[in-house]
Parts: C-alpha cells; sequence; structure tokens
C-alpha cells in the first residue's frame, strides 16, 4: 500500500474517540441485524429472492432503463441522462436557472455526494441545505459522509451538542438526542416551507410504471419531495427493478440489513407531479439519471455484480477494516467493502487501485449482503487488474504494476520450478541467515505490519535427510 493510503490508516487508527465511537454505532446495527433475522430459512430465502430480483434487473438494464423513461415522460417526470458528474450538476443548475432558484434543500443522496453537488452549486451562487439529521450535522461540521446509512456515526452526542450550539448560538445547550433533533426539525421548518426547489436520491426505480421509490426514517425525503414547487430526484442508472411486485422483498431485506427495522417509517413513492385536481405536491418532478462508469462496470460479466447493491451499509458493519478506521481513512465518496470494489471501478484504479489492498478477504460482506454480491471475488479480481499490465477492461489497469516486483517475481519462479537451484539458494541462505535476516527486516511492506520472519538453523531437507525420511 502507498504511503498516502498508509498515512491516512494510520492516522484513522490513532483516532481513539473516532474509532469508539464508530465502534459503538457499529455494534448495535450489527446486533438490531442479527435480531431482525431470527428465522435463518427465512433470510436464505428473501435473500435469494431478492438477489434474484436484482440479477435480472441488471441483465435487462437497457431495455428497463428505456420502458423506465417512457413510462416516467407519460407520467409527467422530466428526465434527464449524464454519462458524467460534470454533466448531471450541469444539468441541476440549468433546473434551478429556469425556476429562477438560489436555494435548494435536499434530502439524503449519495449519488449527489458523488457529484460534488453542494461544492459545485455553491460555486454558482446557489445554495445548498442537507435536511437528513446526519447529513446536516455533516454539513454544519464541513465534513463528508463516514458511513452509507449513518453519515455522522463517528460523533457522539457531546460532540453533536458542541457544534449544535457553536453553530446556533441562540440553541441552549443541551447533550439531551430528542431535545437536538427538535433543535434541528425547528431550523429545518422554515426552509421546507420556502425552498423553491427539493431535491432528493432515490432507492428503487419501477420500470413497470414510472415510479420512483425513496424510503426513509425522518420524513425528509417527503418533505423535499412534496413541499417544493420543483422537485429533482437523482439517481444512478442502476436503482432501476423491473415491476412493482420487485420492490417488497427488496425493502424487507434492505431495511433489515441496514438498522433493523422491518420497514422504514416513510415509504415515498413518486410517480408524477402535481396534478390539476390535486392539493399539494411539486408542480414539476425532474429525474437525472447517472451513468459515471456504471455501463463500463455493467459492460463486464464478472464485475456486473457490483451494480446489484442496494446501499444497505451491511457490509460495511460486518468488515474489521472499516470497523477499526472508519470512513474518512478511505478518502471516497462510499466507503467499506462494497466502497473499495465500487469506487476503483467507476473511478480507474490509477487512483483507487491501492483501496483493493485494504481487506483482509474474510468474506464477512460477502455473507451479509442481501444481494449476494461476490465482493472478495471482485477485490481479488481488480487486485489482478491493478498489476495486469495488458488487462484494459478497468480504466487505470495495469497502474500497480512495479518492474522490480515483476522481475523477482519471474526470479521466484524459475527458482522454484528448479528443484537443484532451490536447494542451493536455501542452503545458503539458511547458513548466512544472520545477513538473510537483515535483508528481510528491510522488506517494509512486509515488515511494517508483521514481524521480522527468522530463517530456520537447518531447511526442511535437512532436518527429513536427519530423520532418514525419503524427500525426494
Amino acid at each position: 500500500m502507498t504511503t498516502k493510503y498508509r498515512k491516512q490508516f494510520s492516522n484513522a487508527l490513532a483516532q481513539h474517540e473516532v474509532r469508539n465511537n464508530t465502534e459503538n454505532v457499529i455494534n448495535k446495527l450489527r446486533k438490531h441485524r442479527l435480531a431482525a433475522f431470527p428465522d435463518q430459512a427465512e433470510w436464505v430465502n428473501l435473500r435469494r429472492h431478492s438477489t434474484a430480483i436484482r440479477v435480472n434487473a441488471i441483465s435487462k438494464l437497457p431495455q428497463l432503463l428505456e420502458q423506465l423513461e417512457i413510462n416516467l415522460q407519460r407520467n409527467g417526470i422530466q428526465v434527464h441522462w449524464a454519462d458524467t458528474t460534470e454533466q448531471a450538476n450541469q444539468t441541476v443548475l440549468n433546473i434551478m436557472r429556469f425556476h429562477d432558484a438560489r436555494f435548494v434543500i435536499k434530502g439524503k443522496s449519495m449519488v449527489s455526494e458523488e457529484m460534488g453537488l453542494n461544492d459545485f452549486l455553491n460555486t454558482h451562487g446557489i445554495e445548498c441545505l442537507e435536511s437528513d439529521l446526519g447529513e446536516l450535522i455533516i454539513q454544519l461540521a464541513a465534513e463528508k459522509p463516514s458511513h452509507m446509512i449513518v453519515p455522522a456515526l463517528h460523533k457522539n452526542r457531546k460532540q453533536i451538542a458542541r457544534l449544535f450550539h457553536r453553530q446556533f448560538p441562540s440553541i441552549p445547550y443541551t447533550e439531551d438526542i430528542s431535545a437536538l433533533a427538535q433543535a434541528a426539525r425547528r431550523f429545518l421548518r422554515h426552509h421546507f416551507a420556502t425552498a423553491p426547489v427539493g431535491l432528493t436520491g432515490v432507492n428503487f426505480m419501477i420500470a413497470e410504471t414510472g415510479t420512483l421509490c425513496l424510503v426513509e426514517n425522518e420524513g425528509n425525503g417527503r418533505m423535499c419531495s412534496t413541499a417544493p414547487p420543483v422537485h429533482i430526484a437523482v439517481s444512478g442508472i442502476e436503482k432501476v427493478v423491473e415491476c412493482l411486485d420487485d420492490v417488497p422483498p427488496l425493502l424487507g431485506i434492505l431495511t433489515r440489513s441496514a438498522t433493523g427495522q422491518p420497514i422504514t417509517t416513510y415509504v415515498n413513492m413518486i410517480s408524477s407531479p402535481r396534478k390539476p385536481n390535486e392539493k399539494d405536491g411539486p408542480t414539476a418532478v425532474h429525474l437525472i439519471l447517472l451513468d459515471n462508469g456504471r455501463s463500463r462496470i455493467y459492460s463486464d460479466p464478472e464485475l456486473r455484480d457490483t451494480l446489484n447493491c442496494i446501499r444497505c451499509g451491511a457490509c460495511m458493519n460486518h468488515c474489521p477494516i472499516y470497523k477499526h478506521i472508519g470512513g474518512h481513512a478511505y478518502q471516497t465518496v462510499i466507503p467499506g467493502p462494497i466502497g473499495t470494489i465500487l469506487e476503483p471501478q467507476k473511478n480507474g484504479l490509477d487512483s483507487y487501485g491501492e483501496l483493493t489492498q485494504a481487506s483482509t478477504l474474510c468474506g464477512a460482506c460477502q455473507e451479509v449482503c442481501p444481494v449476494s454480491i461476490p465482493i472478495p471475488k471482485i477485490i481479488n479480481r481488480l487486485r489482478w487488474e491493478h498489476i495486469r499490465k495488458n488487462s484494459y477492461s478497468t480504466s487505470g489497469a495495469g497502474s500497480g504494476r512495479r518492474k522490480t516486483e515483476a522481475i523477482i517475481w519471474k526470479i521466484w519462479v524459475w527458482n522454484c520450478i528448479h528443484p537443484g537451484a532451490y536447494n542451493r539458494i536455501t542452503s545458503v541462505a539458511t547458513s548466512m541467515r544472520r545477513l538473510t535476516d537483515r535483508i528481510l527486516a528491510k522488506i517494509s511492506p512486509w515488515t511494517t505490519a508483521r514481524a521480522v520472519p527468522r530463517l530456520p538453523d537447518t531447511t526442511l531437507h535437512e532436518r527429513l535427510k536427519a530423520l532418514e525420511i525419503d524427500n525426494e
């Protein structure tokens, strides 16, 4: 791993308060998930069903996206396609300018984080306000989300209390969680009522009916998508499902995998803007469909499973690496195991290929994934791509190849397939083990995290010979 990532991870390990906060929340989420699936047979069947739904949808992705667009437009929802985050940001800006809007209130959206939307709009004089409580905390702290589901899990209530008091001096200092939530609600209420534009993410897009499904617990998604006269939804193209019957199984396994809930407080099904005989709702609804490398992932049958993700965060909650270093150490929009395979594919192995080393390959992520994404297998594939100079299926492939390392491995292979040479070399290394030990101690990629291996006094062949055991 490069000095950059090693330094980030070392810094994360040294932040004991952040690590404690993260571990406390992660442990609770694990317990809630475990309690939500008391019947192992039910979990297996629901997982198999949900996996089949996602595999089917991704296998038909081009056709379903066309069907989705037709039905959305028939329902009165305007559809915009964006190949890149730059195009998606510009589309949002164009919609804001068309409606002469200088302020947007946002529900939780990882795609908007992927786009860097807040910073982009701020540079064009448009104010963005996060309304999800976790996202609001992160925005006030000028940080990035640390988790997909619980973006501020690395902060405890005392830190949040100090943050709120610093940002809102008129609010009395309190560490009571309910009082802090009520203070945030009072602050947001006026903005919900006056915002000209609301922006949200999307959990599932239903091709059959042209419906956008959005699930959440706080009501901010519903407020952002109904109170302002204009609603903008942003989504990756992979969030489509074929029919309405596909949604209940996915919702059932998503919410239980994420927070242990049987269902979220709010399930929003958005199929059109306000109709002439309706009293509320937005008069205009826009959906921006972002590609940003997803088509390239789709084109590779082995990597395509990455797109099945339903963003539950279960893989993060059960990953030993994430639990110890938290989300910010990854320096990615989506951290943890799913980010380890998604970010290099979207943004190139030359930029994020080293992240594939941030895994023990223990398989805990795959074990709990509700749609059976083979994360360890894909990590291994991306590691191979990272050093394979003649591989071009992933952007930046071969960027991790080192000539010196390649030569050393070729020598090692040659040595291993020539027994005579192998025996002579190991015999010399053993007889000069003190010098050999000093050389091994300088192999920093190994010894920075492990004890230096000590060579024995005799080789295995010599031991077998002394025991009069045939080792030919």
